[in-house]
């Protein structure tokens, strides 16, 4: 009888969501391509169950659009702090042995958590400088977890490297550690990276995230590709593999912060097309992940594969259907339409290389820096670009690097000058580098 009574108490209303939501859910799995029992599976994690309910939000409240219009990021990456026990010749944050003067305080970092929760926004990625080494970095990955935040971290590994700050910090809740490695050589990563052992207690943080995490986290190695590494993309991902990591990511380097006095190692449009074209035999060949950060991999895998494929930056499945089928929705640069940056003292940018403040913490609520920013809703409208990637057929999956093109010409909306199709340019766009800095 108290069974019935529960079930004849649902108002009619409540029928008619419930069946609303069904129907949402089997449409926007059929437009993704998601199996159902991906989606079951899925859906017992709350990162994903966050990710389904951003999707779902967007497609409310802008429909379908090409890219896909986003009511949150999908990802927040956020330099921890200045503070750094490196000295890498590319740092983008210009990081130093000290923290900055004015980064957030302890209570300011939750805070900042808080919002991000209350957005709904399923991933947040520790970033520096080095945040292992902020005495604020375990309690703030305990709160993210917490909240049902997927909470990840870039980092040089040396920390990784004491056994049981590799146990405390994958018990505080981290799901992903990414490891900058920048070659199988351990004296060309330790000269890039300014630290003679660097190599050494990276690759032994690799080895423990692997012993400790058990399945629970997931490892990547990160490389900056330059002209000083630029022969070792296969290397790479076989010592990924011997080391038992999921994914090596290959990041373009970008002339922003103390890289700027590195311009010329960047990799001209045909030895980053040569690098592209060997990441994606990879990616085809290996067992585990193989990405690039340079948004042009999408178009090289689309003409190498004739269409059958397609790595869209970041979001990479190798032989993925569902990717295929969103690349255009959510592939390319995502600075600023599907992630933002977050400085050590609440500054908030579009992305980590692109040193444009768009608010502060301290004074504007995220959420409303998403959606008034002016920068930030120029970057989610990719017919607003210029010159050569304006006008190419793969901006919707490409667009080029926003980040590449306000370091060389002061305009986010440029062309990105490290590809083929706009070579022309490159070599100005160097030259006005080189004059500058």
């Amino acid at each position: 009888m108290l069974a019935y009574k529960e079930k004849s108490s649902v108002s009619f209303s409540c029928v008619l969501d419930y069946y609303f939501c069904k129907l949402l859910f089997g449409a926007a799995m059929k437009f993704m391509h998601i199996r159902q029992e991906e989606f079951e599976l899925g859906i017992r994690d709350p990162a994903i169950r966050r990710g389904l309910e951003l999707v779902l939000r967007s497609l409310l409240r802008y429909g379908v659009t090409v890219p896909q219009k986003l009511a949150a990021p999908f990802l927040i990456v956020w330099n921890f702090t200045n503070a750094c026990n490196l000295k890498c010749v590319h740092c983008y944050q210009s990081a130093g042995p000290t923290p900055g003067p004015d980064e957030l305080t302890s209570e300011e970092r939750v805070e900042v958590i808080r919002q991000i929760d209350e957005m709904g926004i399923p991933v947040v990625a520790l970033s520096g400088g080095e945040p292992t080494i902020h005495p604020d970095f375990l309690r703030v990955v305990e709160e993210g977890a917490r909240r049902g935040i997927y909470m990840a971290v870039a980092t040089n590994g040396i920390r990784f490297a004491d056994d049981e700050f590799a146990r405390r910090a994958i018990e505080a809740g981290l799901r992903y550690v990414e490891v900058s490695l920048d070659s199988t050589e351990p004296g060309e990563h330790d000269g890039f990276r300014g630290v003679r052992g660097a190599w050494e207690l990276a690759v032994k943080g690799i080895r423990n995230i692997v012993k400790y995490g058990e399945g629970r986290v997931s490892i990547g190695i990160a490389a900056t590709v330059t002209k000083l590494n630029k022969d070792r993309i296969e290397d790479m991902v076989r010592l990924g593999e011997e080391l038992g990591v999921n994914r090596v990511v290959f990041f373009n380097f970008i002339p922003t912060g103390r890289g700027k006095e590195a311009v010329e190692l960047d990799l001209s449009p045909e030895e980053r097309e040569d690098v592209l074209r060997r990441i994606y035999r990879e990616s085809a060949r290996s067992s585990i992940q193989v990405v690039s950060t340079a948004p042009q991999l999408a178009r090289v895998s689309w003409q190498m594969s004739r269409g059958e494929d397609v790595l869209p930056t970041h979001f990479t499945i190798p032989n993925s259907s569902t990717l295929r089928a969103v690349a255009e929705f959510i592939g390319g640069c995502g600075a600023g339409r599907i992630y933002m940056a977050i400085q050590p003292d609440g500054t908030v940018t579009p992305c980590v290389f692109m040193p444009i403040p768009v608010g502060n913490l301290r004074r504007d609520r995220l959420q409303d820096i998403w959606e008034n920013s002016k920068t930030i809703n120029d970057l989610k409208n990719k017919d607003l670009l210029k010159g050569p990637c304006g006008s190419c057929e793969y901006r919707y999956v490409c667009g080029g690097c926003r980040a590449r093109a306000y370091a060389y010409f002061g305009d986010y909306l440029a062309a990105d000058p490290g590809c083929l199709r706009g070579s022309i340019i490159m070599k100005g766009g160097a030259e006005a580098m080189v004059k500058t800095h």
